[in-house]
């Protein structure tokens, strides 16, 4: 394994249209160097199919939206799940399109932190950037910690399923954690080469296991809840302890959990051939089918739905299963849709640890975390940095111990990716409307004119919705972890 040592780039450098229809450009020593000021060191393996396939299996919107359907239950009932999604929707097309825009100016593993940097001018960029990494890092950690938790969640249920009488533990959820983390890692480092096709696998798990999720939820159940309780029933299913406004707002939590990862495949940038022109098209495609696939399941679990206290429980549990339960009718039916949520989620988690990867390597690679000679090294044989990888996993054990001694501290650890991933992104946002959007390079997706508006109502949404997440109540966030 070898560090590459960083090209000095002249203040001009030519831009040469490589045969493959990407912009680079050249060093003082002729050295080819990527957006990001580097050499390539990762094969560029990735097409836009499998990267649209990372997008969906790493968004998982539907089956986030299940997995965390507690929290909506709380804020509005139905009503609060499905008009929540659709504002958080609206919320996070700014957001998609600010990003989609820098990913096509600067396509880097680095994302929110090389824009930040870039888009803050030379005298503020390196700090801002280092900031805005580290914030960045650290929302994404707790996310893939959530996700652990969750991927364990739905094993030992798929157990309880055929045997009732099984009490479910938090260290055995701890052990069961671990293996998924571990096991996630060494696909990761090892299988790298094999990841572009088994994300595009993870894609056809998400669709169609999408399709046949809604169509069992809306076909098995002998009875289905009133149009009343689905769309209308949300002052009496609003248990938050805020009136139905700041309610309602609050709830909004559980949509931008559903579809709230847009920066995850610019993290795959250097691993492209096209990155300028297939990343806004990846999310693009991410946002708009997630919503779609989300939306629908919203609705058909929704009229599934026939017992709404049978949802509560602990952290060391899966209410999505008692929904399932409650529509199928049978343990296998019940088995079948835990087994498609499993399949999607264990994707899931590979690829919410390969973007976490690039994110810290990408940190290390430009000094801004300790050690970074050793974390920012690529074994070019396996292409993946794999010291940056080991120690996602380590951290990410250790994050997945805290609910043996506190579950309310791991769920305001984990609650807190959506605050921290917004104002990740918003800082680039805000630097590049104050320095007049003239430092980053304009790319084959611009907003133009537009792009003040765009970029400012991103800021303005972020810095709104960040406030009421952070009224809830602690029950509200009892049983649901993010993904």
């Amino acid at each position: 394994m070898g560090h590459e040592e960083k090209s000095q780039l002249p203040d001009r450098n030519p831009e040469l249209d490589t045969a493959e229809g990407e912009i680079i450009v050249t060093a003082e020593a002729g050295d080819v160097v990527n957006a990001s000021g580097w050499k390539d060191q990762l094969n560029r393996q990735y097409g836009l199919l499998s990267l649209c396939g990372t997008a969906l299996t790493v968004d998982n919107a539907w089956v986030a939206l299940g997995t965390s359907i507690s929290v909506s239950i709380l804020n509005g009932g139905p009503p609060g799940l499905i008009f929540g999604l659709i504002v958080a929707f609206v919320y996070y097309a700014f957001i998609g399109l600010s990003l989609a825009e820098l990913a096509s100016a600067v396509p880097s593993a680095g994302g929110v932190y090389h824009w930040a940097t870039i888009s803050s001018g030379p005298k503020w960029g390196r700090t801002v950037g280092f900031f805005t990494g580290w914030i960045n890092f650290f929302g994404w950690m707790f996310d893939l910690a959530a996700l652990l938790q969750i991927t364990s969640n739905i094993i030992l249920q798929m157990y309880a399923t055929y045997h009732p009488e099984y009490v479910q533990q938090p260290w055995q959820t701890y052990v069961t954690y671990l293996l998924i983390t571990w096991l996630c890692t060494v696909i990761v480092i090892f299988g790298n080469r094999q990841l572009p096709r088994t994300q595009g696998v993870g894609m056809f798990i998400v669709v169609a296991g999408g399709i046949v999720t809604i169509i069992v939820l809306a076909a098995m159940p002998k009875t289905h809840a009133s149009s009343y309780f689905v769309w209308g029933s949300f002052t009496e299913n609003n248990l938050t302890g805020w009136s139905g406004g700041v309610a309602f707002l609050c709830g909004v939590l559980n949509g931008a959990f559903t579809i709230g990862t847009p920066d995850a495949i610019t993290h795959m940038a250097e691993e492209l051939p096209h990155p300028k022109r297939d990343l806004p098209k990846a999310i693009g495609l991410q946002l708009g089918l997630g919503f779609l696939y989300a939306f629908c399941f919203a609705i058909a679990l929704c009229y599934a739905i026939t017992d709404i206290d049978a949802l509560l429980s602990g952290i060391n549990g899966l209410p999505l299963a008692v929904i399932y339960a409650q529509a199928t009718g049978s343990a296998g039916g019940t088995f079948g849709l835990l087994f498609i949520i499993f399949s999607t989620s264990i994707l899931c988690a590979v690829g919410t640890v390969l973007t976490m990867s690039r994110i810290f390597w990408a940190l290390a690679r430009d000094n801004a975390v300790p050690f970074s000679s050793l974390f920012g090294r690529v074994n070019e044989n396996l292409s993946c940095p794999v010291y940056a990888t080991l120690l996602i996993a380590l951290f990410a054990s250790g994050l997945g111990a805290i609910p043996l001694g506190s579950s309310t501290a791991f769920l305001d650890l984990t609650g807190s990716f959506v605050i921290l991933s917004t104002v990740s992104y918003a800082i680039p946002f805000i630097s590049s409307i104050l320095t007049g959007r003239k430092y980053l390079p304009k790319g084959p997706f611009r907003l133009g004119k537009a792009g003040y508006f765009v970029n400012g109502t991103a800021v303005l949404l972020i810095v709104f919705f960040n406030v009421f997440f952070c009224f809830r109540k602690d029950h509200c966030f009892r049983v649901a972890i993010a993904l």
